[in-house]
């Protein structure tokens, strides 16, 4: 899997590593199911929810397996 980045869509992140799911409900991304929040990108999610997206995709970025 190649880096994420902020024009990452939130539910290819979900399906490829669940396990980054309480980083986005630690940013208030409550509903991670939705059609609407797994259609988001990295950096719509930041903006809504008022969150540096740096820091966010490195919080991200430590949890998806590295690219093969």
């Amino acid at each position: 899997m190649a880096q994420i980045t902020k024009d990452t869509i939130i539910g290819d992140i979900l399906d490829i590593a669940p396990q980054t799911a309480p980083v986005f409900l630690s940013i208030g991304m409550h509903c991670l199911g939705c059609p609407s929040s797994r259609g988001e990108t990295v950096e719509q999610a930041c903006m809504v929810h008022g969150v540096d997206v740096e820091s966010l995709l490195n919080e991200i970025n430590k949890l998806v397996p590295a690219a093969k």
